[in-house]
């Protein structure tokens, strides 16, 4: 008689033991969080017959819930895991696994809280690696084609962004079987967010046809009942490309396609399920409609770990819709309201992160050219607000806030597309 209790305990405890983590998908982040606990204080037990996997894969169970939920002391559980690994290390191959798990964590923490330092420090620990390994060489391929899409970026030269689509390229071509399925689909993801950014930029069809393959091919395999997240990402990244593209050739037909995309991508978990990968695709979302009040006060309160990218985006969006409002009623008092909190945080004694402090820079920006509307006054320094704002979201690698400065003001130079 099958009892649905003790043999779904039974599937969990041999997941558990699995090394491919793609069954992480099916859990909630509090369950992440439980599990990244349970393997930490069984790889520091005395008793621990493998502490160097033991650190490894409680690196990797940290790193998961922090890539879900934002959290910062999850990055530095990570980072302190994958520290107890590489002190556990008995072959170079080991030594080179726990130098590619802490590239792989300061990659997460500028994906979550950008800055080129993170990337520096990534870059830095797989510099030269002792791996013996097909497999352990390969994931290392794969980080570093990783960061080095990531640094294009950061450059915003074409060039460069052509290099890392064929770094991505050689890297998948040698994983093979290699790699873990997360492992390649990650890949696959980061070739194809590349390949739409530097097709729509260059007006490429050669990458946009390779992009959509890449998407298309993962949106069939990940069934959204074993891998929701990596199909949500991968629907909601199609979503972005199909927008990029309807905006470029004035089609609507597209636009609409773009957005059931991003409604595909939303049906696949809840927020609880992992908030970060749900607020990714609400802010896709609303940039191609108009969010509601209660619905971006919802996504900023997911986003509110302070110095988060996506939180960031996130607040300018709320901030952009009360300004919004107010103007649409001529409430010049409401206006002048939204200034003063926006101000009073500014001056507030807490250091207000570079990311954050942009997403307030737009805000001003906002207010002021909306009470100059509704009032004829002339807005002051707002092009030097904006201007600022864009420079340091460039710099942290907050792409989509940059662009949200730029389409403050029509002349406002633009930072190209992502």
């Amino acid at each position: 008689m099958f009892e649905f209790g003790r043999d779904l305990r039974k599937l969990f405890e041999k997941a558990r033991e699995s090394e491919d983590l793609g069954w992480l998908e099916l859990v909630g982040a509090d369950l992440v969080q439980m599990e990244a606990r349970r393997e930490s204080v069984d790889a520091g037990r005395v008793s621990c017959a493998r502490p160097f996997d033991g650190w490894m894969r409680a690196s990797a169970l940290w790193r998961e819930h922090a890539r879900r939920t934002g959290c910062a002391a999850s990055l530095d559980h990570a980072a302190a895991a994958a520290s107890d690994a590489a002190r556990q290390t008995a072959s170079p191959d080991q030594t080179a696994a726990a130098a590619i798990e802490s590239g792989e964590i300061h990659l997460l923490r500028f994906d979550l809280f950008g800055g080129p330092a993170a990337l520096t420090a990534a870059l830095s620990d797989i510099q030269t690696l002792p791996a013996e390994r097909s497999a352990t060489r390969c994931a290392a391929a794969s980080l570093h084609a990783r960061l080095s899409a990531r640094r294009a970026r950061l450059s915003g030269d074409a060039r460069a962004l052509l290099d890392a689509a064929a770094l991505l390229d050689a890297a998948l071509h040698g994983a093979g079987r290699l790699l873990p399925a997360p492992a390649s689909d990650e890949l696959r993801l980061e070739r194809a967010a590349l390949g739409l950014e530097a097709g729509v930029a260059r007006r490429d069809p050669r990458l946009l046809d390779q992009a959509g393959r890449d998407l298309r091919s993962l949106i069939e395999t990940a069934s959204p009942d074993q891998r929701p997240l990596t199909r949500a990402r991968a629907l909601a990244l199609a979503g972005a490309g199909m927008a990029a593209l309807a905006v470029l050739a004035k089609n609507e037909a597209a636009a609409v396609q773009g957005r059931s995309l991003f409604e595909a991508a939303a049906d696949q978990f809840t927020p609880d399920h992992s908030p970060m990968d749900w607020l990714a695709v609400f802010l896709a979302r609303a940039d191609a409609g108009d969010p509601a009040l209660e619905t971006v006060r919802r996504a900023e309160t997911l986003g509110g770990q302070p110095g988060l990218l996506l939180g960031a985006l996130a607040r300018e969006r709320r901030l952009a819709v009360e300004a919004a409002l107010a103007e649409a009623v001529a409430d010049v008092e409401a206006l002048n309201a939204l200034e003063a909190l926006i101000r009073g945080r500014l001056a507030a004694p807490e250091p207000v992160r570079p990311v954050d402090w942009a997403a307030d820079q737009i805000a001003m920006a906002r207010v002021a050219l909306a009470r100059s509307r509704l009032t004829g006054s002339q807005p002051r320094a707002v092009g030097l607000m904006l201007t600022e704002a864009m420079e340091t979201a460039r710099e942290y690698g907050a792409t989509a806030l940059a662009r949200r400065a730029a389409g403050v003001l029509p002349d406002t130079p633009s930072p190209g597309c992502a």
